[in-house]
């Protein structure tokens, strides 16, 4: 049967190329203030035609609260008593951030060295023509579909997070497949089980009333920019740990393991530079905490004055693992920056964002029907991921249908370069996991005839 799906998969690809170019070339980044909204609903219409091609006929505009706009649908199988799937994947990117770090044009689908290169080309839109593929390859889906497509997941504004408890009964589902993450390596098949949450917090410092002289003043005026550097440093020790009071930072990871060496080159870490932690990199990555600081505010050394300086702040991002919860997270942070200030000068703590971690079931039907379904696919065992990343919209789907298999998969891999210039997919992954998805659906659903055929 596999040898079937990927015959016909194989003949699909230049038509996945070409649908793949299509959908590239909008600009669909969920931000009007960098790119018109038409170029969102382009995509959203496109992303409704193609499924409603291979019969999801009642699909189907939906506003979220964001003012975004989700593709929603459903596709009946021909067995009433078939579990139900839900299908889950977006159609808006990141900003393609510095356009002359492209090797290629951003918005154009281009082939180098084997690969397709293009902003969404992996994240998400090779997912989406990927699950096109996998549908054109069955002839009959055993299961019940349901599809939902956002809009704003990279902008993170929860469109689809107050849209999916709002309308519970329309995306109901018992397996729901979130093709939004992807692979150990290229031809490495895997499922992310976990994933950090995330809490981002704006800290700032302020010791004085304004600028003044640093040969008048300097010495007993206490300077907020050696304030903010001193809070900062308390937050990692000299093996690199992450060292927020009350957040546990002795995890270990039981699932694949990350190659040091692969993981530096993935990282583009400098030769001569440590790794940090005294952890594996599977641990540093997926069990423990990580802070990173994402910005700071502070005069520039180009132009800056000989003065003191008054007022400074640093953008702070804590990732969180499944065990605490991002709440608990974001108290222990905002303790820590308070008890850590010198001086009494004045803190300010500001909550940006906060994600709750998340951790998959794996021992149920639908992710042992995946795991068979991608070793056929790959002809290698399907391993398990952890992603230090966050998808907020999972602890919805989990909350929201208690009783439902949330699985994680997709063509990411760390060639992939998502979120950064020069994204690209490998279409040897787009091939693999539209077989693997088609296997799962077909193996889902075989699987639940047997659970209910009568003895």
């Amino acid at each position: 049967m596999t040898t079937q799906l990927r015959a016909l998969v194989e003949k699909e690809m230049p038509r996945v190329r070409d649908e793949l170019a299509e959908l590239v070339a909008f600009r669909s980044v969920a931000d009007p203030r960098q790119f018109p909204p038409e170029e969102c609903e382009r995509a959203a219409r496109w992303v409704l035609t193609r499924f409603a091609d291979v019969g999801f006929e009642d699909a189907h505009l939906e506003r979220t609260a964001d003012g975004s706009m989700a593709v929603v649908g459903s596709r009946s199988s021909p067995h009433p008593a078939s579990p139900t799937v839900l299908l889950y994947a977006h159609y808006d990117v990141q900003p393609p951030l510095d356009e002359s770090a492209w090797r290629t044009p951003p918005f154009e689908l281009t082939e180098a060295d084997g690969r397709w290169y293009g902003r969404g080309s992996a994240d998400c839109k090779g997912n989406i023509v990927m699950l096109l593929a996998a549908l054109r390859a069955l002839a009959e889906v055993p299961v019940h579909l349901k599809l939902v497509v956002e809009g704003s997941e990279e902008q993170g504004t929860g469109g689809l997070e107050a849209f999916v408890p709002e309308h519970a009964d329309l995306l109901r589902a018992d397996a729901v497949l979130v093709c939004d993450t992807g692979n150990a390596a290229v031809g490495h098949p895997a499922a992310t089980v976990s994933l950090r949450g995330m809490v981002n917090a704006v800290l700032t410092l302020q010791a004085l009333g304004s600028e003044v002289h640093s040969g008048m003043f300097g010495g007993p005026a206490p300077d907020a920019l050696a304030a903010l550097v001193a809070v900062l440093a308390t937050l990692r020790d000299e093996h690199g740990n992450t060292t927020i009071a009350g957040l546990d930072n002795s995890g270990t990871w039981s699932g694949e393991a990350y190659p040091p060496d692969q993981f530096r080159w993935d990282a583009t870490v400098i030769e001569g530079v440590s790794l940090l932690g005294d952890g594996s990199v599977a641990d540093m990555l997926w069990a423990r905490p990580a802070l990173t600081i994402l910005g700071i505010d502070c005069p520039p050394v180009v132009g800056s004055a000989s003065a003191v300086t008054p007022r400074a702040s640093a953008r702070l991002n804590l990732r969180v693992p499944p065990g605490t919860t991002a709440h608990k997270a974001r108290q222990a942070l905002e303790s820590h920056l308070r008890a850590a200030a010198p001086w009494g000068v004045a803190v300010q703590v500001t909550l940006e964002a906060e994600g709750e971690p998340f951790r998959a079931s794996v021992d149920g039907p639908a992710f042992q029907a995946l795991a068979a379904a991608l070793e056929e696919a790959y002809r290698r065992p399907m391993t398990k991921l952890g992603q230090g990343g966050s998808i907020p919209l999972c602890n919805v789907f989990a909350d929201t249908y208690p009783g439902a298999e949330i699985i994680l998969v997709g063509v990411e891999e760390p060639l992939a370069a998502i979120h950064a210039p020069n994204e690209s997919v490998d279409p040897g992954e787009i091939a693999n996991m539209a077989i693997g998805t088609a296997r799962f659906l077909q193996r889902y659903g075989e699987a639940a005839e047997t659970r209910t055929a009568p003895a």
